[in-house]
C-alpha cells in the first residue's frame, strides 16, 4: 500500500512499507461473503469538482474527506516532499479563517481531523457529528480558494517537516535504506523520488514555487469530495452547490505525470552505507504491476502469507527456525501508474549478509513453488477482508476505501470489487504472480554501517 505521511503522525517509512497486520484465528473455508455494495451518489459540478457521497444514518457523525490528484509523482523538479509540504500548508491561517481554526472547527466539537500524503494524492479527512456537517463543507471550500500562501506560513511548516523527515528517516538506523528503496527502484518514473523528499530539496522551496503549486493542482477540477455518514442527500447538495460551485475552474489545463516505467533488463547490485547501523540488512526489489492490475488482489494475498504477523512465512523460517534475522518484511506497493515489490531482512548478530540474502530468496522462492495448505490461506485472506470490513464500519474507513478506489483505480464502484476479488484469489493465483516477480530482473542492495566492509 502507498505511503502515506500523515500531518499528525508521519510513520516510519519502514513501517510504512512492511507493517504486520494483526494475526487472527485460521478457519475453515468457508464461500465467499456477498457484501451489499456502498450505496454511492455520485455527481460532477459544472466547475469540475467530483463529488461520491453515501448516506448511512447508522450512527450521528459524518466524514468530509477532500482528496486532491496530487502527490509525491508530482512534486516539482529539484523539489522533493513539495507536496507533503503543502498538505501541512494547508492547515494555516485563509482569508476568513485564523491558523489552526480547522483544528477548532473539528477537535472542539468532538471529531478529528487529519491528512497525508502519497505517491499518488494528497487527502484531507475530517469527522464530526453530523449537525456540524455545513461548516466544514464550507471550510474546506474556504481553504482550497482562499489558502493565505506566506513567507511565515512556509517557514513554520517547512521546520515541521524537515523535523518529521530528521525523526523518521535520519535518526532511525534503517530509516535510509527504506528511505532510498524507490530511487533505487524507479529508473524513470518520479516514483524515485521518496514523498518525504530531502533536507537540500525542502530548503531550496521559495514562496514562488508554494504558491505556483497551489495555484496548479489545488483547484476544484482536481479535487474528489467525498461525504459519508449522517446527512440529508438534498442538504448536502444544496450546500455543496453553495460553497463549492461558486469556485472557478482555472483555464490552464493540470500537468500530468505522462512517464512509463521501462522494464527492467538487468539484475543489479547496491551497497549503501548508514552512520548508525548496530546491524546490517539486505532488499529485494522487484517491478510490479500499478494498483488497478488484475493480479493486485493475489499480490496482497502473497504479501501476507509472507510477512502479516509473527506465523508467516518469512517470520517463521529466518526469525524462529533458522535465527538468521531479527526481522523481516515483504510489501508489495503498488501505485496508480507503476509498482515495487519489496522484500527485506535484517540480519541476526553475526549471521553473514549473503546467507541472510540467500535465506530470505529461497523461502519467497518456497511460496511460489511449494505447496500452501488450505487453512493458511484462509487465514491471510481473512486477515485481510476482516481488516478492510471493520475500516468500512465507520464513515471515515467508508470514505477513504472510496478515496483510494477513484485516485488509483479510476472508479468509486471498485471500493466493492476490491473486496470480491480478495476472496476469489486462489493458491494458484499467488504462486502464478510469485513466479511471475521472481523471473523478473532484481535490485539487491545490501546496508550497512559506514566504515564497515
Amino acid at each position: 500500500m502507498p505511503i502515506h505521511l500523515n500531518r499528525r503522525d508521519c510513520i516510519a517509512l519502514a513501517g510504512a512499507l512492511f507493517a504486520p497486520l494483526p494475526v487472527l484465528a485460521a478457519t475453515a473455508a468457508a464461500a465467499p461473503i456477498a457484501l451489499p455494495p456502498l450505496a454511492l451518489r455520485e455527481r460532477r459540478l459544472p466547475n469540475g469538482l467530483h463529488v461520491v457521497s453515501v448516506p448511512d444514518r447508522s450512527n450521528s457523525t459524518v466524514s468530509v474527506q477532500l482528496w486532491y490528484r496530487v502527490g509525491g509523482k508530482d512534486d516539482p523538479a529539484g523539489r522533493s516532499g513539495f507536496a507533503h509540504l503543502f498538505e501541512h500548508m494547508m492547515f494555516k491561517s485563509t482569508r476568513h479563517m485564523a491558523n489552526e481554526m480547522f483544528d477548532r472547527l473539528t477537535e472542539d466539537v468532538g471529531g478529528n481531523n487529519n491528512a497525508f500524503t502519497a505517491e499518488d494524492m494528497t487527502a484531507y479527512q475530517s469527522e464530526v457529528p453530523s449537525n456540524h456537517l455545513e461548516r466544514i463543507l464550507w471550510a474546506e471550500a474556504e481553504r482550497l480558494a482562499n489558502l493565505n500562501v506566506d513567507q511565515p506560513n512556509l517557514d513554520s511548516e517547512r521546520a515541521v517537516v524537515q523535523e518529521e523527515l530528521r525523526q523518521r528517516v535520519l535518526a532511525d538506523p534503517y530509516g535510509r535504506l527504506f528511505n532510498a528503496l524507490p530511487s533505487e527502484h524507479f529508473t524513470a518514473h518520479p516514483y524515485k523520488r521518496p514523498v518525504v523528499g530531502s533536507m537540500e530539496d525542502l530548503n531550496a522551496a521559495t514562496l514562488d514555487d508554494v504558491r505556483r503549486f497551489h495555484k496548479t493542482y489545488y483547484r476544484p477540477d482536481n479535487a474528489l469530495l467525498i461525504v459519508v455518514g449522517d446527512f440529508d442527500p438534498p442538504q448536502l447538495d444544496t450546500w455543496i452547490d453553495r460553497y463549492f460551485g461558486p469556485l472557478q475552474k482555472p483555464a490552464e489545463p493540470i500537468p500530468r505525470v505522462a512517464v512509463k516505467e521501462p522494464p527492467r533488463t538487468a539484475d543489479r547490485r547496491v551497497v549503501l552505507h548508514g552512520p548508525n547501523v548496530p546491524l546490517p540488512a539486505v532488499a529485494l526489489l522487484w517491478q510490479g504491476p500499478p494498483a488497478a492490475h488484475a493480479d493486485a488482489a493475489a499480490f496482497d494475498i502473497g504479501s501476507a502469507l509472507l510477512s502479516a504477523g509473527d506465523s508467516s512465512r518469512l517470520n517463521e523460517a529466518l526469525v524462529y527456525r533458522a535465527q538468521a534475522a531479527q526481522a523481516v518484511g515483504f510489501s508489495a506497493e503498488l501505485y496508480a501508474d507503476a509498482g515495487m515489490l519489496a522484500a527485506y531482512a535484517i540480519a541476526a548478530s553475526r549471521e553473514p549478509l549473503p546467507r541472510v540474502e540467500a535465506a530470505l530468496l529461497r523461502e519467497i522462492h518456497r511460496l511460489a513453488s511449494g505447496p500452501i495448505a488450505a487453512a493458511e490461506l484462509d487465514k491471510v485472506r481473512t486477515q485481510l477482508l476482516t481488516a478492510a470490513l471493520v475500516s468500512r464500519q465507520t464513515p471515515q474507513g467508508k470514505a477513504g476505501a472510496i478515496g483510494k478506489a477513484v485516485l488509483q483505480r479510476g472508479d468509486p464502484r471498485d471500493a466493492d470489487r476490491e473486496l470480491v476479488r480478495l476472496q476469489a484469489v486462489t493458491a494458484a493465483d499467488v504462486q502464478r504472480v510469485l513466479r511471475q516477480m521472481l523471473a523478473g530482473k532484481r535490485v539487491t542492495i545490501h546496508y550497512t554501517q559506514e566504515g564497515k566492509p
